[in-house]
């Protein structure tokens, strides 16, 4: 069964070894090589030869006209807030079914998330109830495609162009996934990707900010570079370089960029294997669908996912419960997800929630439970998880 994974139990916080991980990094392609030549230049400041190279790759594969590296797709998340001009008072329509990092980069602005619930087949942003949110303060629309499926983006950017909005795509688990063939983050003004270690295409920590809103073009490499005009000066077009505008420190390290690269060049392997795990595991969970004992994940027409997430949703939260631990009890790690940002301590003072209330966004959040998913594991493992997941329906409910 491979090397022995360890984790600490997520309810009781003992020491958990776990044969069958929930996720594992594969180091492989030109990656060694790539970090070996950075680390022999001596400059692994960002901006380098890897870093163009990777943004050159991505805007090959998203088709966005305008790409930047970020330090993460929180980073990537911020600055389009940044971009897209929010400012106190407004409010950002998105789930509230998402991490938070989608939430912090509007009130880090000052503004307001108004969180929308989901539907119920994808997990994702509900197109049908966005027009109910909307209020004179509505600046912009966050639609986040969980487990890399896409939202229903024709609805979504036409309701925005209706009500003159912005749209932020937050595509944390979208790379190499599309919607009526245009990639993940690349229909909305700004889209945000994430290369975090868990991500399908990972250099650890990192991400990208894709740019469609033309009028932001220059601005968002200012933005980027502490509010700075430095990437004018070092292009020589002034003759020295000073603060023009607000930003941060967003630029990642050349080392995280030559490790991205190599994962860039192999991507169709990497997310093929993956899309292979995810049809492995829906074929084997069809029966116990269609017995009523579980629900699984389905594709709309026109999308393209990755395989980013498998999950299934159980009867109730306690199944689930008990489900994760039999699988523990195995050597299998299954986890849970987000929690209900709108049910989160802080949540009274930095947003709200609409008027129909997110009844299914409580209820996903307490039956959803992913499986093991990465590119590195084996047939016989999937069949292993699939068996136990099985085997726990037929013998204990």
């Amino acid at each position: 069964m491979g090397r022995l994974w360890e984790c600490r139990a997520e309810a009781r916080g003992e020491l958990v070894t776990h044969k069958i991980p929930f996720t594992k990094f594969i180091v492989d392609g030109s990656a060694r090589e790539n970090v070996l030549d950075v680390l022999g230049t001596g400059k692994v400041q960002g901006d380098g030869p890897y870093s163009r190279r990777s943004e050159e790759k991505l805007a090959a594969i998203t088709g966005s006209p305008r790409v930047v590296l970020t330090s993460s797709g929180t980073d990537a998340l911020e600055m389009a807030a940044i971009l897209a001009g929010l400012e106190p008072g407004d409010e950002v329509i998105m789930p509230s079914f998402t991490f938070v990092s989608s939430a912090n980069a509007v009130v880090l602005r000052g503004a307001k998330p108004v969180f929308c619930d989901i539907d119920p087949t994808t997990l994702n942003l509900d197109h049908n109830r966005i027009e109910a949110c909307i209020t004179p303060e509505t600046k912009a629309v966050m639609p986040v495609h969980y487990a890399g499926i896409a939202c229903e983006m024709d609805v979504i950017m036409e309701i925005s162009t209706r009500h003159g909005l912005k749209v932020i795509e937050d595509a944390a688990h979208g790379m190499g996934a599309y919607y009526h063939g245009r990639h993940l983050g690349s229909i909305g003004h700004f889209g945000a990707l994430s290369f975090h270690e868990t991500k399908n295409i990972s250099c650890g920590e990192g991400g990208a900010l894709l740019v469609s809103d033309r009028a932001s073009f220059q601005r968002c490499e200012v933005v980027r570079d502490k509010g700075t005009n430095r990437k004018e000066f070092l292009r020589g077009e002034v003759d020295r370089y000073t603060w023009v505008d607000m930003g941060s420190s967003f630029l990642p390290g050349e080392l995280q960029a030559a490790l991205l690269l190599s994962q860039l060049e192999i991507i169709e392997r990497i997310n093929g294997r993956r899309r292979q795990i995810w049809d492995f595991y829906h074929e084997g969970f069809e029966g116990l669908e269609r017995e009523g004992f579980i629900r699984r994940p389905s594709i709309p027409a026109g999308r393209v996912h990755n395989g980013h997430i498998y999950w299934v949703l159980t009867q109730d939260g306690k199944e689930r419960e008990a489900l994760r631990q039999y699988l523990s009890a195995a050597g299998i790690q299954a986890t849970s997800h987000y929690e209900c940002l709108h049910l989160a301590p802080v949540a009274s003072s930095f947003s709200r929630s609409s008027p129909e209330g997110l009844p299914v966004t409580e209820s996903a959040a307490a039956r959803i439970l992913r499986l093991p998913l990465f590119r590195g594991l084996e047939d016989n493992e999937v069949k292993s998880v699939i068996n136990r997941v099985n085997e726990f329906y037929r013998k204990h409910v």
